[in-house]
């Protein structure tokens, strides 16, 4: 237990790498990278810090799982039917445990797509009322886009949406585990929820919590409605581990200063822009470059100072 521990504690001060350039890290696996134990019983196969491609089978987001000395919790259903199939069996190959209950973290399509699998299995699918509701209205769009990207890896996907909604909070306690999903409010997309291990004082953060890549803002992400959620729910629960939605395990600071401190910054910077009287155009080359070391900052810091400007210009 206690070189557990140190190992845990090793790899989440020591500075994690990460780069979009890596195409994959497990080739013996469907899975991105082969699931790491980050604190005693709590496993997550860290996903990409690129954008979903064939080479990574689209796992570019933490699927994370808890061993609970009566049956597997799953966090994150994945990306199609064959990663979450990956996933059972890497979760076989350490426990006889059997699988009882996967949370999806959100309704896009990386959560979500997997539920087919584990509907398969006959596991119950737990999800936020607005992520189930963004799923139904996305998942087809999301599974064709998956289809075009990793095509036959793609195989067997369907679209199936959770078996069990819950608006505020779904507590569970299994085996020497008690684990809290929550709803904190809204942050990165409709229905982002965080799962909180209060004796471990650990939280699989999903979407709430970025670390080693840019956080993207979606059209229906209110960067200032992030903010606050972060400040009054998610900081308060002063978690000493995090497992991120995107990006290493890691801790607070870390993911505050890749996430709540980008949004208020890049709000800064299109501020001062609004005042001088600047419009849209000025605003996509406004100063980012304090996170220009971030992944996937080529593909969205445009983007998302476009969207921040556009929340802001009416305020």
């Amino acid at each position: 237990m206690k070189l557990k521990l140190f190992t845990a504690l090793a790899l989440l001060a020591a500075p994690a790498w990460a780069s979009e350039d890596i195409a994959d890290q497990y080739p013996a696996s469907m899975l991105y990278s082969k699931p790491v134990e980050v604190i005693p019983h709590v496993f997550s196969a860290i996903g990409a810090t690129a954008p979903p491609t064939y080479e990574n089978a689209g796992h570019n987001n933490n699927l994370s799982f808890i061993i609970t000395g009566d049956g597997v919790v799953v966090i994150n259903g994945g990306g199609s039917y064959l990663l979450a199939q990956a996933l059972h069996d890497e979760i076989k190959a350490v426990t006889d445990q059997p699988v009882k209950l996967v949370f999806n973290e959100n309704g896009q399509g990386h959560a979500m797509l997997g539920n087919s699998y584990w509907a398969e299995q006959g596991v119950d699918v737990v999800a936020h009322v607005d992520a189930a509701a963004a799923f139904e209205d996305n998942g087809p769009m999301s599974l064709r886009a998956a289809i075009a990207r990793i095509k036959e890896r793609a195989d067997k996907t369907e679209v199936v949406g959770p078996t069990i909604t819950f608006e505020d909070e779904y507590i569970v306690e299994m085996g020497d585990m008690k684990i809290e999903a929550r709803y904190l409010g809204p942050a990165h997309s409709p229905g982002d929820i965080v799962v909180w291990l209060p004796e471990q004082s650990m939280v699989i953060s999903g979407d709430m919590a970025f670390h080693e890549r840019m956080p993207p803002l979606f059209q229906e992400t209110i960067a200032l409605d992030w903010i606050e959620t972060w400040e009054t729910a998610f900081e308060p629960l002063e978690a000493t581990y995090v497992i991120p939605g995107h990006g290493h395990p890691t801790n607070m600071d870390q993911v505050r200063r890749y996430t709540r401190d980008y949004l208020v910054y890049l709000r800064e910077q299109v501020g001062a822009l609004i005042e001088n009287g600047d419009g849209l155009a000025e605003a996509y080359y406004v100063d980012q470059s304090p996170y220009a070391h971030l992944d996937t900052f080529e593909e969205l810091a445009t983007k998302n100072a476009g969207r921040v400007y556009e929340q802001m210009e009416f305020e």
